[in-house]
């Protein structure tokens, strides 16, 4: 019994706790969702450049 009172406690805080959330509106989950997107994009460019660098350092000094 004690355990179910547990339980029937744990779910009953979480969706109070729920209820208290602010979601954000569909425009703003656009912009972060593109937001984060175009930020991957970048750090994928930068990481590759560094790649590319690597590559022909090794090739032309090291090799």
């Amino acid at each position: 019994m004690k355990s179910e009172n547990k339980v029937s406690n744990f779910f009953g805080s979480a969706w109070s706790e729920m209820k208290k959330i602010t979601w954000p509106t569909k425009q703003e989950t656009i912009k972060y969702t593109l937001t984060v997107i175009g930020i991957c994009v970048i750090v994928a460019g930068f990481l590759g450049l560094c790649d590319l660098l690597y590559i022909y350092l090794m090739e032309n000094f090291i090799f």
